[in-house]
């Protein structure tokens, strides 16, 4: 078994010469996917980064902190503008990004507020609220949304001699890795148990010393980040912003993801994102039945994966580290 003797290696994304071996021919399957996939999987790929981003962010709110939150599509919304209109200003790309995320990160922390009152579904329909109010606001300003014509994103000009498709996936998947290695290292500090802590128990939190207000508010802060840096990829994915786009369908999709891939997985993230890209893709040819496999798939997972398909993966992660003695 992977046992930790110290802190320390705790704090290790990876802490076994075999996990890195597997991660690096994940990461190499990975990079040489443009030469054996064609353009639509490309893009379909680069979808599922860019959710993954955002689905972590709000598995950091939900699963790890016990924050409900329903309004994560005004924080994609704020994201998405905040990065198209610095662009359009000739703000260079990842500075657009991190610019991005912290505006989604400071209407985070201001949204925050009430979960330190608010609990459970009350807290989900105050989040609700505020993503119902940001979408108004979207909608009805034209200043800030661009009006009936909506607000054009610049492309990205591709380097390297590679193609728009191929360039866009490998940034979009090189902030993924990044991403997870920072949530991985996130979760297993002291802020990643602090966060734990108030999920399991907030007042025995607070007895053992956890500050209540700033890990809750941390979390809103860190999870909307998140999700603006998401809202900034997807407007450079589409090209082209309207409203519609962030309506409360949008809050859903997030959430199903959270839970179908698994609470408190980083892995349960990403595969959250595959399944909620890549299962209406497989049943796109039966037209408007479509919406009822998507929901019948999902009844099927949770049922025979109460833990999502995380806990499919951690079944048989078990099973290799258990062999033969099985």
């Amino acid at each position: 078994m992977d046992l930790v003797e110290s802190y320390r290696e705790d704090l290790r994304f990876a802490r076994k010469p075999l996990t890195w071996l597997l991660l690096g021919a994940l990461l190499a399957t990975l990079l040489a996917l443009p030469g054996y996939a064609d353009s639509s999987w490309l893009v379909r790929a680069s979808l599922i980064c860019l959710y993954a981003i955002g689905i972590m962010g709000q598995n950091i709110l939900i699963g790890y902190t016990g924050q409900i939150s329903f309004g994560q599509a005004g924080f994609l919304a704020i994201g998405a503008y905040s990065f198209a209109h610095l662009k359009t200003l000739g703000v260079p790309f990842l500075l657009a990004l991190a610019a991005a995320g912290l505006a989604a990160g400071l209407a985070g922390v201001l949204v925050g507020f009430p979960s330190l009152r608010l609990k459970g579904p009350y807290l989900a329909i105050a989040t609700l609220g505020f993503g119902v109010a940001v979408y108004q606001i979207f909608a009805n300003w034209e200043l800030l949304s661009g009006g009936r014509s909506g607000l054009s994103v610049p492309k990205l000009q591709p380097a390297f001699g590679l193609s728009r498709e191929v360039y866009v996936y490998y940034i979009y998947l090189g902030l993924l890795v990044v991403s997870t290695v920072v949530t991985y290292n996130l979760i297993s500090s002291y802020v990643g148990r602090a966060f734990v802590a108030i999920r399991d128990s907030d007042i025995a939190a607070e007895v053992m010393g956890v500050n209540l207000t700033r890990y809750k508010l941390l979390a809103f802060a860190i999870s909307s980040f998140y999700t603006g840096v998401h809202g900034g990829l997807f407007a450079q994915f589409l090209g082209h912003l309207e409203p519609q786009t962030f309506n409360i369908a949008e809050s859903l999709t997030l959430f199903v993801a959270v839970i179908v891939g698994g609470l408190a997985s980083v892995e349960g993230s990403i595969l959250g994102a595959m399944f909620v890209i890549l299962v209406p893709t497989f049943f796109s040819a039966s037209r408007w039945l479509v919406p009822v496999l998507y929901g019948l798939t999902i009844l099927v997972v949770l049922v025979f994966q109460p833990l999502g398909l995380a806990g499919l993966w951690i079944k048989t992660r078990l099973y290799f580290q258990l062999w033969p003695f099985r």
